[in-house]
């Protein structure tokens, strides 16, 4: 393989774990382009995945979800003991629910990531989830949990990614570089859940000499497709564009002079 574990490479850990679907390695010309640049390419099999069995399954929604956000920061730790990557080489990706998984993975542990890519995030889970009149809100009660639950909806405001930014243990820590990659003409996860994290975040991280803030900015960017839905661009090309964008983020987060 010829990759010396020095801990010194740039590296992309991608997660979903949600609704059973199995996130297999398959092969995919778009991330050579990473590997050329020296990156390692990661996915993490998380709990809300079925790539261990229903079991898996199980254990990782409703009131177990949180298994999938610890999952991937085991994965994460993994990776920089072993030397395949270290905390301000190593980004994370994910979209939709896997936005979730993300928004998730930074509230609970900032400090482990040098960036963050969220596509199509679903961030506002309390706000979209007690809203009936959303496309698949209620049909997702069985994979979230219903608010009109206390128990369930406790547990989904613990770990909701919009309403854990401000947590009171992380304001002092080091906060990840962030991409925020939604679409207006999304029906499943609306744009503004995007938008309202980006702002949120942006108050507390990304402003530098305000009470409680965090004194260094983060960079947080928010990109809108205004074409697009849920499932990104139609079109080939434009599709090419949309990885090539979030790659170049990437990459450009883990240059030498980051260190």
């Amino acid at each position: 393989m010829g990759i010396e574990l020095n801990g010194r490479h740039p590296l992309l850990l991608y997660g979903y774990g949600a609704y059973g679907c199995s996130l297999d390695a398959y092969f995919s010309h778009a991330t050579f382009s990473l590997l050329d640049r020296g990156f390692v390419y990661a996915i993490a099999n998380v709990r809300g995945g079925s790539e261990n069995g229903r079991g898996h399954y199980l254990d990782g929604k409703l009131l177990n979800k949180k298994n999938s956000f610890f999952d991937f920061i085991d994965c994460a730790e993994y990776l920089i003991k072993e030397g395949w990557t270290s905390t301000n080489k190593l980004v994370i990706e994910g979209g939709s629910a896997g936005g979730l998984l993300i928004g998730g993975v930074i509230a609970f542990k900032p400090e482990l990531f040098r960036a963050a890519i969220l596509e199509v995030p679903f961030v506002d889970i309390i706000n979209s989830m007690s809203d009936s009149s959303i496309p698949l809100s209620v049909t997702e009660y069985d994979e979230w949990g219903n608010p009109q639950n206390v128990a369930h909806f406790e547990y989904m405001l613990s770990y909701s990614p919009y309403d854990n930014i401000d947590k009171e243990e992380n304001i002092t820590k080091p906060y990840p570089a962030l991409l925020i990659d939604h679409a207006l003409n999304d029906s499943r996860v609306q744009y503004w859940e995007g938008l309202k994290f980006v702002a949120k975040v942006r108050h507390f991280y990304a402003t530098p000499n305000r009470t409680r803030h965090f004194p260094t900015p983060s960079l947080v960017l928010c990109k809108t497709n205004m074409k697009q839905g849920h499932g990104g661009a139609s079109q080939r090309y434009e599709s090419y564009k949309e990885v090539a964008y979030r790659y170049a983020f990437a990459i450009s987060q883990v240059q030498e002079e980051t260190k």
